[in-house]
């Protein structure tokens, strides 16, 4: 590792709040660790056995566990003290072997040597809390370093194209989400900025009943800068990585990207 290394700093907001409640927000098809991780069986396929795998935007950790299930040697890293916090909880409840890190994007490398993973996962829409183009590149140069050549960079993200061109809105879930004998709504009120390269503003509300009707409202204002598909496609050639896999469709909300190192 160079011990002068200068990079632009990378923005995340906290999540700190919201990692309390943030299995409302992921599905029910990946709630269990093991369906999270089978949800990506297509390129889990490219590893050897006994990889060596970083969820660097961990979350609450259902992704590294379901890794750490199947075998693998798991990193897990986010931006927010409370996510990893929930991560090295839920490794303990299912016995995983997972070593939870709290580092920025722009931290990894003071952490962990270059060429040390087989893939690194980035997913849950996370990238677009990088500040701007700038940041973003610093983001994922960070990730490329840490990549074996040959070494994979599998990547989800918001179809941005589609988000911006709804502006800004509130997005109110229709149906009660059931987590832990708890109902809650979700609420998404989206700050669409006049141009792509402005920062933007996503606030998330879980607003949780409870058995006597009483409502707990837990929401936290999160900054982004959104990009394009063509911005992300040139980002990743740019750190050295070249696009094997994606899903991206204009109309679709979501897509994948699997980027090889070299």
């Amino acid at each position: 590792m160079s011990a002068n290394r200068t990079v632009p700093e990378v923005v995340m907001t906290s999540y700190n709040t919201l990692a309390e409640v943030y299995e409302w927000l992921i599905s029910d098809a990946k709630l269990a660790p093991a369906e999270f991780a089978a949800s990506f069986d297509d390129v889990l396929s490219l590893l050897p056995s006994n990889a060596h795998v970083l969820d660097c935007s961990c979350g609450t950790g259902q992704l590294a566990v379901g890794l750490a299930g199947r075998g693998m040697q798991v990193v897990a890293t986010d931006a927010s003290e409370a996510m990893v916090r929930r991560t090295a909880e839920l490794s303990e409840e299912y016995g995983a072997s997972v070593r939870a890190v709290r580092a920025n994007w722009d931290e990894l490398p003071d952490h962990f040597e270059d060429d040390t993973f087989d893939m690194v996962f980035c997913v849950g829409n996370s990238l677009h809390h990088a500040e701007g183009a700038t940041g973003r590149v610093a983001a994922l140069e960070s990730m490329s370093r840490l990549l074996h050549p040959g070494g994979h960079l599998v990547l989800t993200s918001r179809t941005w194209e589609l988000v911006r061109s709804r502006g800004s809105r509130l997005d109110i879930s229709d149906r009660l989400v059931r987590r832990n004998g708890r109902d809650a709504v979700v609420v998404y009120r989206w700050e669409i900025a006049s141009q792509w390269e402005e920062e933007h503003h996503i606030e998330i509300a879980i607003a949780q009943v409870d058995a006597a009707g009483s409502v707990l409202v837990r929401s936290e204002l999160l900054s982004c800068w959104p990009y394009r598909y063509d911005e992300l496609a040139a980002e990743l050639h740019q750190v050295g990585l070249r696009t094997e896999r994606s899903t991206y469709d204009p109309e679709a909300e979501n897509y994948t990207v699997v980027a090889r190192k070299g």
